[in-house]
Order: C-alpha cells, then structure tokens, then sequence
C-alpha cells in the first residue's frame, strides 16, 4: 500500500505541476522572514494539532510526526480520508495498542469535520453583515443546499452519537477543543498571510474572505472551488488584479509545499522500499 500511495503521488505530483506559473508565484512572493514564519505555522497546525491528539490517546512521540504529515498530504493530493486511512495502517504497524486504532481515528476525523461544519457556521454568523452583500448570483441556491448539506450532516452525527463514537466523552471534549483551536489558527494565520502581502488592504476584509475560503472548502455540491472564491474575494476588496494574484499566489504556494513534502516522502519510500517491507514482516 505504501508502494501504490507513492506512486499516486508521484504521478499527481507531475500533473499537479503543469498548472503552476512559477515565474507569477516568486514575484509575489514577500522577502521578510516573517511571512515565512507564519506559513510554515500555518502548514504545521492542522499535523500539530493531531499530534497533540494522538499524544493524550496513545502517548505517541515524535515518531508520529512524519506519519501525520503524510496524512495531510494524501488528503490534499489524492482523496479526503485516504490520510486516514495511511495513519490507520501506521498506527496498527508501529504502535503497542492493546486495541484497534480504528475507532481514535474514526472519532478524530468525524469530530474535525463536525467542528469544521459548527466554526463555518459560527465565522458566517459573525461576518453576516458583510458577507451578505458579496454577489453569490448563479450560486446561491447551490451554496444553500451545500449549507443544508452541512448542517444536516452534523445534526446526523450528534443524533447518533451514541452509535457513532467510541470515546469517552472526556476525550471526545478534548478532541473537540483541538480542532476548534487548530481552524481558529489555520483561519487567521491565513488572513495575515494575505495582509503581509497587501498590507493596505484592511485586516478585517481578510478576516471575511478567510471566512468564505472556509465556507466554500466544506461546500460539497460547488464544483470549480477556487474560482468561486477567487471572485468573490475580487469583487469584495475591490482591488481586482491584485487580490486576484495574491489569492492563487498563496494557493499555489501551498499546492507546492505539498507536492515538495510528498515527493520527499514518495521517493524516500520507492528507494527504501525493500528495507521498509523488512520492517514490517
């Protein structure tokens, strides 16, 4: 499996990089160190977070920390929850558990996306009165039933809560506490991302396109996702080229992370590849 996931990455990774402009992302690319600083805590938070996760229900070390990268990149890269289930596999091969990781990792990544669906709701609530003037013209009834979709799905999870999770319900609080702090972080360090390259631009103009990039992350039935938010944050701020250049220009540098991260994994499992089967027979 590791084998096969390598070379899914390998191969998106390729894909992945004919769209990039490489020449329009180093230009827009701020010099001060500070920007770097705050990107590299915001690609680290959501891994982070789930170390902290995983380090209260398993007692895991730093041993974690590379597996849970991987996660996040073959959610990014591949398919949602393929992370998970590489994790699930990790944990099952490297850990002493006395049982089965499925239901801690089952219960983590059903409690991020029911957390993930509250914050949505809570940032839109607190941004309603500017964000109800943004042009959601052709897409309003699809975003409507995309919220529907949201709402309901995490109505279902608390309704059956009792079926779903295995937890206690102490660790379950904890779990969600994390994740709440993880989308507060990922949130605002994105906003400032885009402010330490338009400084001009008001700090809270940010704040409400970091909502509306959540918002449309989590829509499921809005196909051409960036391009949604790419126009609606240009009609929003008003400062059309820009803003336009700065938002693909922070999306492509994030792209790019994921495809240098997974490559380095990718390659490092195809030229060990014997030595990693050795290990784990």
């Amino acid at each position: 499996m590791r084998w096969a996931f390598s070379l899914a990455v390998l191969a998106t990774a390729l894909y992945q990089l004919r769209v990039l402009d490489f020449a329009q992302v180093v230009a827009l690319i701020p010099r001060s160190p500070l920007f770097w600083v705050v990107f590299a805590i915001s690609y680290l938070a959501g891994p982070y977070s789930e170390w902290i996760i995983f380090r209260r229900l398993w007692h895991v070390g730093t041993n974690a920390s590379a597996p849970l990268l991987r996660k996040l990149v073959y959610n990014e890269l591949l398919v949602g929850y393929l992370g998970e289930v590489y994790f699930y596999s990790w944990a099952r091969r490297h850990l002493p558990l006395s049982a089965s990781p499925f239901g801690a990792v089952k219960d983590v990544a059903v409690l991020s996306a029911v957390v993930g669906n509250v914050m949505t709701l809570a940032f839109l609530a607190a941004a309603f009165p500017l964000l109800r003037m943004l042009p959601l013209g052709d897409h309003a009834s699809t975003i409507g039933s995309s919220l529907a979709f949201v709402i309901g799905s995490s109505l279902a999870v608390m309704l059956w809560r009792g079926v779903i999770f295995s937890l206690e319900r102490s660790e379950l609080v904890f779990i969600s506490f994390v994740h709440t702090g993880r989308i507060l972080a990922t949130t605002g360090l994105t906003a400032l991302l885009w402010y330490l390259v338009l400084p001009e631009t008001p700090l809270g103009w940010w704040l409400v396109l970091a909502t509306m990039r959540l918002l449309v992350s989590r829509l499921p039935f809005v196909p051409n996702k960036d391009v949604i938010f790419a126009g609606i944050a240009v009609f929003a701020v008003g400062q059309d080229v820009e803003l336009a250049a700065v938002v693909a220009m922070i999306a492509a540098l994030i792209l790019l992370t994921h495809l240098v991260v997974g490559v380095g994994f990718a390659l490092t499992d195809l030229a060990n590849g014997d030595k990693n089967v050795q290990a784990d027979g």
